[in-house]
């Protein structure tokens, strides 16, 4: 099943979606809002499956073409986004850039920080900056949805929680985070809004690609025209989403419609390429002594997408631009 939140107000109005998304259809009637569903997912869900399963089969009363200009993120707003560093190869190899060597305990211990989830972002929305010197950069990820997740809930439970999938640019201003990390409390202004992707699919979507915890299929980043990446978001996943989820929940309930990322996705000594300018210029900085790739500038084009087995798109694709804010006078 694939779903969707047309732009409407703050949260969103949810649409079911049909595979190839050319085509969806409203969802109100079932719940109005994808936060909604999840708040009722155990009566929601085969309710929706049956709505995507009509649509699958032929024209449904109401459908109409999909645009995925239309779309906002799934979750416009969520109760809570937390983001994961799963790839402790993308880690350690930013702190070999600059001469740090990582902790033991980072192979052990997920690292994770929680975002803001007040406004999230579609898909083709621009992405805001107001000064290009704060170092604007995407980051590919994929993300997941729970639903209600007890507190001490185990890695093995932590699995069933797993209800949607989507995929992020969690935008960074890389600029603003050393100074940010120097007081050691974590990112704030560094991060501005998230984006994601027009659609978000339930597991059974992904096939053989989903192993209940992971992501098996390259994530292609792309800017102004050029690869910068597709890594195997399955290969060097060092923390899944089960342990990401269960770590999340050690100490506090999660409640549902709670967004979990998994961090930049990374290979390691991978020819295929990096999801942030952060991870190029790292690489950059080892061979040549410093980078030489400059991070994003307004007028820029990002797009993030992933392929299935016959080379469509799964989730729609991000394709944002990057534009000044100017903050009033």
């Amino acid at each position: 099943m694939k779903l969707a939140s047309l732009k409407s107000g703050r949260d969103g109005k949810l649409v079911v979606v049909s595979r190839d998304l050319t085509r969806a259809v409203s969802a109100e009637a079932i719940a109005p809002t994808l936060q909604a569903a999840m708040d009722d997912w155990t009566t929601c869900e085969p309710k929706l499956i049956e709505l995507f399963d009509a649509l699958q089969a032929g024209p449904v009363d109401g459908e109409f073409a999909f645009d995925s200009r239309q779309a906002a993120a799934a979750l416009p707003r969520c109760y809570h986004w937390a983001d994961g560093s799963a790839y402790v190869t993308h880690v350690e190899l930013v702190r070999k850039a600059r001469g740090a060597e990582l902790p033991e305990s980072f192979w052990t211990d997920p690292l994770m920080y929680m975002g803001a989830s007040d406004a999230f972002i579609g898909a083709n929305d621009d992405v805001l900056a107001e000064n290009e010197a704060w170092g604007i950069d995407f980051e590919a990820e994929v993300a997941i949805f729970t639903d209600d997740v007890p507190a001490g809930t185990n890695t093995e439970l932590a699995r069933k929680h797993i209800k949607l999938i989507g995929l992020v640019n969690d935008v960074s201003l890389r600029n603003l985070i050393p100074a940010e990390l120097g007081k050691q409390f974590g990112f704030y202004q560094s991060k501005p809004w998230t984006s994601f992707t027009p659609v978000v699919v339930t597991p059974d979507e992904l096939g053989e690609a989903w192993d209940g915890v992971k992501l098996h299929l390259p994530l292609i980043s792309t800017l102004n025209g050029e690869q910068v990446g597709a890594p195997n978001a399955g290969v060097d996943m060092t923390f899944d989403f089960g342990q990401l989820i269960a770590h999340a929940a050690k100490s506090r309930s999660l409640m549902a419609g709670t967004v979990i990322g998994s961090g930049t996705v990374a290979n390691e000594g991978s020819p295929d390429g990096s999801s942030c300018l952060a991870e190029v210029r790292c690489l950059e900085t080892i061979a040549d002594g410093q980078p030489s790739t400059p991070f994003m500038s307004f007028g820029d084009r990002i797009e993030i997408d992933m392929l299935d087995s016959q080379g469509q798109t799964i989730f729609g694709k991000i394709d944002q631009v990057i534009k000044q804010y100017h903050p009033p006078s």
